[in-house]
């Protein structure tokens, strides 16, 4: 009730001072991450690209560190009309569209790059209409946000040595059933709150991008790195579909293209950095463990795909089929 109240008011305000056609139009956009991270200064460059190329008449403020509210919060108040652009997660979306989630599977893909030929599919064409339907118009889904590894107080070479261990996970279903099939013990906690977690031993190991683990210090409560690369992120913005449905077509279209230049962006830079990264993680005394069991986390994670009784049938299948084009 809290959250459509919120959004209902939102949709008031916006209704406000949308009405007249040469209105400027204001729009927050959401994330929960810190501001040093590659996504936020994405969405400090999209936000200013739109405002400068739309003349004033779309105005975007970026609010990070979930100021606007928890993720799963604001996705629903952008559902129920909220002038928000969400930084969206496939694995939450699929709370809403639910096939959306193969996209942020353990193992799914064999390099960063292979996930445009996800993007450029029919399937994803299918996908976009279905967020649609769920009161959702995704702008761009091409913002790589790393390659997800573990950190703790031990190395994680194989899945025997993450069993019965304490882990922070995304509080989404594919974040419960990979960790699931590897033995461990997920903790499912909002993204500011794990470097505490980790500082108060709440749990013992966090899964994340390198950009996010340096960006939230969290090398200063763990010193072992474990390069395991179970999830290869990507994420996107969505806003309300209602309200991006009542912009001018020019105004659409540069939301779209300014989105999608941002991603691109945002992908040579995460592509870039990461490998700075685990450098300058080194020099400050993390071990870094690059001889993991690739293979046996890779055979451990594979009955995730059969976890999801609402996906369509046959949609792992059709997704392998995708990506193992040549």
């Amino acid at each position: 009730m809290r959250q459509i109240l919120l959004a209902l008011g939102a949709v008031m305000a916006f209704g406000a001072t949308a009405i007249p056609a040469a209105a400027q139009v204001k729009l927050r956009l959401a994330h929960a991450l810190s501001t040093s991270e590659p996504v936020h200064k994405a969405s400090e460059a999209f936000a200013k690209a739109v405002n400068e190329r739309s003349g004033g008449k779309l105005r975007i403020s970026v609010f990070p560190s979930e100021q606007l509210g928890p993720n799963k919060e604001v996705y629903e108040q952008v559902r129920h009309g909220a002038p928000i652009i969400q930084l969206a997660d496939p694995a939450f979306m699929a709370d809403y569209v639910p096939d959306l989630g193969v996209m942020n599977g353990p193992y799914l893909l064999d390099n960063p790059q292979q996930f445009k030929m996800l993007l450029a599919s029919d399937w994803y064409k299918e996908m976009d209409k279905e967020m649609q339907k769920a009161g959702f118009r995704a702008l761009s889904f091409n913002y790589f946000f790393g390659i997800r590894n573990m950190i703790g107080s031990k190395p994680f070479r194989s899945p025997a040595d993450i069993k019965g261990v304490t882990v922070r996970i995304a509080p989404n279903p594919m974040w419960v059933e990979t960790f699931k099939a590897l033995g461990a013990r997920g903790v499912p906690l909002p993204w500011t709150e794990v470097y505490s977690a980790l500082a108060q031993n709440v749990v013992d190991a966090v899964e994340a991008p390198l950009g996010s683990l340096v960006g939230s210090k969290l090398q200063e409560q763990r010193k072992i790195l474990s390069l395991t690369g179970h999830f290869t992120a990507y994420v996107g913005l969505v806003m309300n579909e209602k309200i991006f449905e009542s912009l001018s077509p020019d105004l659409q279209k540069i939301l779209i293209e300014e989105s999608v230049k941002a991603g691109e962006a945002m992908t040579a830079t995460t592509i870039e950095n990461d490998k700075k990264l685990i450098e300058d993680l080194k020099k400050q005394g993390v071990t870094v463990v690059s001889d993991v069991n690739v293979k046996a986390f890779r055979d451990a994670t594979a009955p995730v795909y059969s976890a999801f009784p609402k996906w369509t049938p046959g949609l792992y299948p059709r997704i392998r089929k995708i990506l193992d084009q040549k």
